[in-house]
C-alpha cells in the first residue's frame, strides 16, 4: 500500500500530531472501526480523563489486533469530547499512542451517550 500524509501548502497546517489529508493507493483491506468508549473488558469505567484516555486507545487497539492490524494502519482518527476542557490531556494520550504517526484527524465537542465517559473515538486504518 501506498500511503502519502498531505498538508497542503496554500491552507492551515496542523496543529498537534495530525495531517490535514491521507491518500491511500494500492491498498487490500479497509478496517471502520466503531467509536471506542472508555469500559473496560469488565465494563469497569477508570477514573479520569487519562486513564479513560488510555482505555479508549487501548480498546481501539485490541479491535485492530482481532483485524490483524496495528496502529501504523490508522487514517483517521474521529475523537469526541465531553468537554473542551479535555483538549490538551486528549492530544497528550494521543501522541502518547500514536507517536509519530500522523493520520488524519477530526476533534468535535459532543454530549457522549453516557455521561459519564469523557471521549469517545472511532478510526479507520488500511493496509
Amino acid at each position: 500500500m501506498k500511503r502519502e500524509n498531505i498538508n497542503a501548502p496554500n491552507a492551515p497546517q496542523p496543529r498537534g500530531g495530525y495531517s490535514q489529508a491521507v491518500r491511500l493507493e494500492n491498498f487490500e483491506r479497509l478496517l471502520f472501526v466503531s467509536g471506542q468508549v472508555p469500559l473496560t473488558p469488565e465494563d469497569a469505567l477508570p477514573k479520569g480523563f487519562e486513564a479513560q484516555a488510555r482505555q479508549v486507545w487501548a480498546n481501539i487497539d485490541a479491535q485492530l489486533t482481532a483485524a490483524g492490524m496495528t496502529k501504523v494502519d490508522i487514517v483517521k482518527v474521529t475523537v469526541l469530547l465531553a468537554d473542551r476542557q479535555h483538549a490538551m490531556a486528549n492530544r497528550a494520550a494521543r501522541a502518547e499512542y500514536l507517536g509519530a504517526l500522523a493520520p488524519a484527524m477530526t476533534v468535535a465537542i459532543a454530549g457522549i451517550f453516557d455521561a459519564g465517559w469523557l471521549l469517545e473515538i472511532d478510526v479507520i486504518a488500511a493496509q
